[in-house]
């Protein structure tokens, strides 16, 4: 089942040549998830081919640089004659600077929209194999990251065991036991799943930060994470600054990950000091935690489950 996580835009508040403003799609079979909307966004969707049809908008908070690709994202579905419903998920009492920034254009929209607003530690969006969760982060507004969690899948099918020790015969009698179901056989015997059906299996684990100081709220929702992408705004030439301006250093980053034990960590929201060279950002970041990186806008990342 696929799982592709897109980088439309990886630059700080500035936006520069090689660096958009905020903003990524998670493209889980099918159903594509947009986190942040900056300036330029639907261009950015154009230009990777990541498709238009989001259903839903997780922004972790109003500043310009995560939000102002909003207005005319929204108009364009319009134009396009969307009639699907859009979900806007955002920080508690934010709701009416949302609308505010939709109507700032001038255009009332004819499909429906519906700003959700969600604090830390709720679920913002269910789906039936996995749902977003909202954590805590430190900024210098409202401000929340989101967790993209899979249910756990069901552990593996012991089909020679299953076929062999006990003579269950193959055909349907298999995938209800997969699911979790007993079945009789004909000779009158009750097989269990646990008889045949392994532990259950992790699901996939992506975790988004947004602009944050480092917090434990993020090591615990990305504990072994597939993929946590965090704020490394600075390297730690400028920490001060980092600190003043509620953003994380590239070592600040790499900590949380390494405490987390995430799988990968991506670098982003890289200030324009390092628009033409980022290294520094990763290999500050690699120093501590190996499998960093600073993607480019157009990044694609697949994330397989953990037993591939």
């Amino acid at each position: 089942m696929s799982f592709r996580v897109t980088f439309l835009g990886t630059g700080g508040a500035v936006p520069t040549t090689e660096r958009a403003p905020s903003a990524l799609v998670v493209n889980r079979e099918g159903d594509r998830l947009l986190f942040d909307c900056g300036e330029g966004t639907q261009r950015q969707m154009m230009r990777f081919g990541t498709g238009f049809s989001v259903s839903h908008v997780f922004l972790t908070h109003l500043h310009g640089d995560h939000v102002l690709g909003l207005p005319g994202l929204v108009q364009t579905w319009d134009f396009n004659d969307r009639t699907e419903p859009l979900s806007i998920h955002c920080p508690p009492n934010t709701r009416t600077h949302v609308k505010s920034l939709l109507r700032a254009g001038g255009h009332d929209p004819d499909f429906p929209i519906r700003i959700n607003e969600v604090s830390p530690g709720n679920v913002a969006f269910r789906a039936e194999e996995y749902e977003v969760r909202v954590f805590r982060t430190n900024h210098r507004t409202r401000a929340q990251g989101y967790a993209l969690i899979e249910d756990d899948r069901p552990g593996k099918f012991n089909r020679e065991k299953a076929e062999e020790e006990l003579g269950i015969p193959p055909g349907p009698a298999y995938g209800r036991l997969h699911e979790g179901e007993a079945v009789e056989l004909d000779d009158g015997r009750v097989i269990h799943p646990e008889q045949v059906v392994g532990v259950p299996r992790p699901g996939r684990r992506f975790v988004y930060t947004g602009d944050t100081r480092p917090v434990d709220e993020t090591v615990e929702i990305a504990e072994n994470a597939d993929l946590l992408v965090h704020d490394a705004t600075f390297a730690s030439e400028y920490a001060d600054r980092a600190r003043e301006t509620a953003h994380s250093t590239a070592r600040e980053a790499a900590r949380i990950a390494d405490r987390a034990g995430a799988k990968r960590l991506a670098l982003v929201h890289i200030s324009s000091r390092y628009a033409g060279d980022p290294s520094p950002i990763e290999r500050e970041a690699q120093s501590i935690f190996g499998d960093a990186f600073v993607p480019d806008d157009g990044t694609r990342i697949e994330i397989p489950y953990p037993d591939a």
